[in-house]
């Protein structure tokens, strides 16, 4: 079926003038034009138009939306990764509208708002910023990546403090010379390994490998070098001589 610009206007609710925008940038191209300008669309651009605006409601740029388009040709594919952003969209929402309503609840009140809780919510999605440059790397050159849909801002503030904490003490071990021998950094590691093994199965050995892993892949050695050069190589022999031992 065929569809003018103004019958796909007013299925869609997007405007005349920006659909005349979206080809004109080459994001909605009509199925054909006719010798008198009048655009048609077919099912093929009702569809593309429905995924363009599904990314609009992730405040995806209008480059970024044609670029994710290009480069995903697969709809099926595109839907499943738009319906998962989505989601995560929806439960960040839920979690700020519980704090605002909890907010009203307590200046209805006249009472104080728990520090803690004030801000629940508000911070999650300057984690998924955080995440979404390392997760770009690990899907492009490993295919895995990091589920942000499960976020706990309390648990990663929690481990962003423990590991700011281990860093921060390889970082002045470094600086001081400490050799990776001496009792205080294979004290320190010891105590960075049983942190983590609250939430996951990793010893000695394991703690080594992910630190030779760190060391090899550019995009994390890169991250470490910055903060101390030489802490990728540092950390990585430290682990390794615990282990040994």
């Amino acid at each position: 079926m065929v569809y003018t610009v103004h019958e796909v206007a007013k299925i869609s609710g997007v405007s005349i003038k920006t659909l005349y925008h979206y080809h004109k940038i080459g994001l909605l191209m009509p199925e054909r034009v006719a010798e008198n300008g009048y655009r048609y669309y077919g099912d093929k651009e009702l569809k593309r138009l429905q995924q363009i605006l599904f990314y609009r409601e992730l405040d995806f740029s209008l480059e970024k939306i044609k670029d994710a388009l290009d480069n995903k040709p697969n709809r099926l594919n595109c839907l499943c990764e738009q319906y998962s952003l989505l989601k995560a969209k929806e439960q960040r929402l839920a979690d700020i509208l519980r704090t605002l309503e909890e907010t009203i609840q307590h200046e209805e009140k006249g009472v104080s708002m728990s520090k803690e809780k004030m801000f629940n919510g508000l911070n999650k999605k300057e984690w998924e910023e955080a995440i979404a440059y390392q997760n770009e790397h690990l899907q492009e050159k490993y295919e895995y990546g990091i589920d942000t849909n499960e976020i706990n801002i309390d648990i990663m503030n929690e481990k962003a403090k423990e590991a700011t904490e281990f860093m921060s003490f390889m970082v002045d071990s470094l600086r001081n010379g400490v050799s990776v021998n001496d009792k205080s950094v294979l004290d320190k590691i010891e105590k960075h390994i049983q942190y983590m093994q609250k939430d996951m199965n990793i010893d000695s050995e394991g703690f080594a490998a992910q630190t030779r892993f760190l060391m090899i892949d550019d995009f994390h050695r890169q991250m470490l070098e910055r903060q101390q050069t030489g802490l990728s190589y540092y950390i990585c022999f430290a682990a390794e001589n615990y282990a040994k031992k």
